[in-house]
């Protein structure tokens, strides 16, 4: 049977395939994508693949698909049911699988729906992404055959593998977590059941209407309930999981939130203890604070492009035990596979906490203050984005700037440091400052929009959005 298959262009992202389902992702995108990776697969001479789903109404339906496309080109498929990616990431190596496919939205809202792969035991995104398809559209897929499918229970040996990284002591912790109605609910229910101390999880049960609130632990908005929860129980902090349980957050005894580098911060003090030296990655949109307690605590502090794919890629090259995003994604290789995994990063953590003298919020509390904006985004057409990057380095030149280009424009000056980037994902912009002081960043703002208005964009109004951490 002939075969051909064109994806609606906006759904083949950098990373992952990802679109609104009904509107530019159906079943029948599910189908090809398994036909075409099945059909990479076996081109270099591989069978197995392993394949999970998140819990998103739609996941079932397109995990079908993907696995009728994947034995239609010969796969031998292992089918480990629905709980978070990093789940599907570790049964992939463990096994030692030729492919894996997770079928995931990860924090987009309730509509949406995607996969994210690996390939080889190693990520799937960019070119490989492109030429999925390529192979598509031009019906280049290996002959039709008659692969296989096995269903095998995922959750037990990950529960295990997670719980035998334990390093707490005998302090007990009371802990609230937030699930999110997200995909680690079953997984998170068995960790917890296993692990020392008092566990209050919210939003436990897996549903993709996501009832409570939208999973994404880097809105604060997000995280409101879990605040509440820590503040009236008297917990030593609080968890929180996006969609797929592959980014963290984290809230400490005071009901603070902790950013994605403060909580690399305290990870990477802890790994540099038994590797010092050793390499911690982070992208662009860090705090300088981070980049000089990396290097305070004997680490190689490196900055790197945002993107999980790029920063798993990058750890794999230098040998890095450790990094992480602004986002929440956070990648252990030191006793880990090199995957983020916001479940693994909560035992991490948790056996930290236990191992403090005081609460977190004391930690915390002794970091050097600055003040800084959040991730600023905002819209700008795909078809511009990238010249406007261009435009505005081209004037920092001229005038002599100090320039980080690694991702992006990141400027360094008296006041601070400003950063300014074109989304891989999305057609938006994505801007960022942080300074000593309100005055310093105010003045870092300003520069961002005259920089931005001298390039042809209306800057965004960033009054209101200054955040010290």
């Amino acid at each position: 049977m002939s075969f051909s298959h064109r994806f609606d262009p906006t759904i083949l992202r950098e990373y992952d395939i990802r679109g609104v389902v009904g509107r530019t992702l159906h079943p029948a995108d599910a189908f090809a994508v398994g036909r075409c990776f099945g059909s990479m697969v076996a081109r270099l001479h591989g069978k197995s693949v392993v394949v999970g789903f998140d819990g998103r109404l739609s996941s079932p339906e397109l995990e079908g698909k993907l696995v009728e496309g994947l034995t239609a080109s010969g796969m031998e498929v292992t089918r480990i049911g629905c709980g978070p990616t990093p789940m599907l990431y570790f049964a992939a190596v463990t096994r030692e699988a030729a492919g894996a496919i997770m079928v995931t939205g990860s924090h987009n809202p309730a509509d949406y729906n995607g996969f994210k792969m690996m390939l080889g035991g190693k990520p799937f995104f960019g070119e490989r992404i492109r030429e999925l398809g390529e192979i598509a559209a031009s019906g280049d897929v290996v002959p039709e055959a008659s692969g296989s499918v096995r269903n095998e229970d995922g959750m037990n040996d990950y529960v295990a593998r997670l719980l035998s990284d334990w390093d707490g002591g005998d302090r007990l912790l009371k802990v609230v977590w937030d699930s999110g109605n997200g995909a680690a609910g079953d997984v998170l229910a068995k960790l917890t059941a296993s692990l020392p101390g008092e566990h209050t999880i919210l939003n436990a049960a897996i549903d993709g209407r996501f009832p409570a609130h939208h999973p994404d632990p880097t809105v604060p908005r997000n995280l409101e309930q879990l605040v509440e929860k820590v503040g009236s129980t008297g917990a030593d902090l609080g968890i929180a999981f996006d969609g797929d349980a592959d980014r963290i957050g984290v809230v400490d005894d005071k009901g603070e939130i902790l950013f994605g580098d403060q909580i690399l911060i305290i990870l990477a003090r802890d790994v540099l203890k038994h590797r010092p030296g050793s390499t911690i990655i982070a992208d662009s949109k860090a705090s300088q604070v981070l980049f000089d307690e990396i290097k305070r605590a004997g680490g190689k502090p490196l900055m790197w492009k945002t993107g999980h794919s790029l920063i798993k890629t990058k750890m794999a090259e230098t040998g890095s035990p450790l990094a992480g995003e602004m986002s929440g994604h956070i990648f252990f290789a030191d006793r880990w596979y090199g995957f983020d995994d916001a479940l693994y990063a909560s035992v991490r953590m948790l056996g930290i906490v236990a191992r403090l003298n005081g609460p977190l919020s004391d930690v915390v509390g002794a970091l050097p203050r600055v003040v800084n904006t959040p991730e600023l985004r905002f819209d700008c057409d795909d078809r511009e984005k990238f010249g406007v990057i261009e435009r505005i380095a081209a004037r920092l030149k001229e005038e002599g700037a100090t320039v980080s280009d690694i991702d992006g424009l990141r400027v360094l000056t008296e006041d601070g440091w400003w950063l300014l980037r074109a989304s891989n994902t999305q057609a938006v912009l994505v801007a960022r400052a942080e300074a000593k002081d309100e005055a310093g960043l105010e003045r870092l703002k300003r520069t961002i929009a005259s920089h931005l208005e001298a390039a042809g964009i209306q800057a965004p109004d960033f009054s209101g959005t200054n955040a010290g951490h």
